[in-house]
């Protein structure tokens, strides 16, 4: 109020000097028929901190789409009509928070938080608007709010016809831009499923069909084998009694049950490990070790790892087992198990749980699990042909993930370039921004 009543003093003059930017704090050169303005001169805040709907009341479905400033377009639904905004369309949406920028052409209500609801002046495009706001370098504070930040910040302003062009060629641009980012994220979402088809291949003996073929090997050496018949000792963390120390100095703790997700790993990170008061020599961990997690949620219970080159002095959790195997099993096969679907629907039936989300497989349980076993140089054929499969879908996956950061550089790219002039779409000869803003101001 107290601001627009200062405005309000102000000649039309004073106000159209207020809201540019004086030239020597331009932060780059535009074209000359472009002008830079104030970033808070460029929008009215239409945020109503009484029409917010709590994220804990939003529906997966109803009549009103919500909007707040998580990643997505849309955060949820509501069924309550009054919370609707009742402005003009379309609008940009700020997350303070988050610093996400949405553009919004559909009725909506506004999320719990950190929303801010910015409607642009008559003199810039509203899609043009949320195109120049993504250039505007906006610091990353963390969870902090970064609204209050705006008013240290300016943003270019182009003639009018010069912002409708901007828009055409930015959105040409994006669109192929978007295809070639559907395809990788294709890539991407398919990466599990295509690791879970390949397994399955791998543990019902298609993968290694015409190996068998070439050897003359019956399928009908392969046999089901509870893990417990080929188990030769489990050990158990234990709580860390007083055993003797390490020598003197040397650091040592013990591994959470959080270190043993999947795979191979060369080092337990010390994220992975607390440190521990007293020593326990029978349960320290050795390069080579197979370890299994007895507890944890659903999805993590009866993880498995094996432990390669190993530095640190750790030990087992109470929550960790160690297995040897005998002859029959090689680990790495039993590693790979572990990672199907049809080990984990076993694990899943045979854990226990609590009220907390919590699982454990008892060691009696564990040992039921079943596994197809066929010999050990057909395991080891099925270890290569996995290890080489799963190189090459991990490649697939980082070459993806290297394309959507490249896109995404690319888009930012394209911002930049757009709101300093540089797509070579602007026309000289057309009236000067500062004009518009003089009809809108003035």
């Amino acid at each position: 109020m107290a601001r627009a009543k200062k405005e309000a003093a102000l000649t039309p003059e004073e106000r159209l000097q207020a809201a540019l930017v004086p030239d020597w704090e331009w932060p780059y050169k535009l074209p000359e028929n472009w002008c830079w303005l104030k970033l808070v001169e460029s929008f009215d805040n239409h945020t109503d901190s009484k029409k917010k709907i709590k994220q804990k009341d939003y529906l997966v479905k109803g009549k009103l789409a919500v909007v707040d400033q998580g990643q997505e377009l849309i955060g949820g639904y509501t069924n309550d009509v009054e919370k609707s905004y009742s402005g003009a369309l379309p609008i940009v949406i700020f997350g303070d928070h988050t610093r996400c920028i949405k553009f919004v052409d559909f009725p909506f209500a506004q999320g719990a938080d950190g929303v801010k609801v910015l409607r642009p002046k008559p003199f810039y495009l509203p899609k043009a608007f949320y195109y120049a706001l993504q250039s505007v370098n906006i610091p990353n504070l963390g969870y902090r709010r970064h609204f209050p930040l705006f008013n240290k910040f300016s943003i270019p302003l182009p003639p009018f016809a010069e912002q409708h062009r901007i828009v055409d060629h930015i959105e040409s641009l994006f669109a192929k831009l978007d295809e070639a980012k559907e395809k990788a994220q294709a890539v991407l979402d398919s990466f599990e499923t295509r690791k879970a088809a390949i397994l399955h291949k791998a543990f019902t003996g298609e993968l290694t069909a015409k190996w068998r073929e070439e050897h003359n090997i019956s399928k009908t050496t392969w046999g089901e084998k509870k893990w417990g018949d080929f188990l030769q000792s489990i050990e158990a963390g234990k709580n860390w009694s007083a055993e003797g120390r390490p020598p003197e100095g040397t650091e040592f703790g013990v591994v959470k049950v959080s270190a043993v997700t999947w795979g191979e790993f060369d080092e337990l990170e010390s994220k992975t490990c607390v440190v521990a008061e007293q020593w326990n020599s029978k349960t320290q961990i050795h390069k080579g070790d197979f370890l299994f997690s007895r507890a944890n949620t659903l999805q993590l219970v009866g993880n498995c790892v094996i432990v390669r080159n190993i530095s640190k002095r750790l030990m087992l959790s109470d929550k960790i087992l160690r297995f040897k195997f005998d002859e029959i099993a090689h680990p790495r096969f039993v590693l790979y198990f572990t990672r199907s679907r049809i080990y984990r629907e076993q694990v899943e039936q045979l854990a226990s749980g609590n009220q907390d989300g919590m699982r454990n497989i008892s060691q009696k349980n564990l040992k039921l699990v079943s596994f197809p076993i066929p010999t050990v140089m057909e395991q080891i054929e099925i270890i290569s042909i996995l290890d080489r499969a799963f190189a090459k879908e991990q490649q697939a996956k980082e070459a993806a993930e290297a394309v959507l950061d490249q896109i995404d550089l690319m888009k930012k790219s394209i911002l930049a370039r757009a709101f300093r002039g540089e797509l070579g779409t602007n026309d000289p000869s057309e009236e000067s921004a500062v004009e518009l803003l003089k009809r809108t101001i003035l």
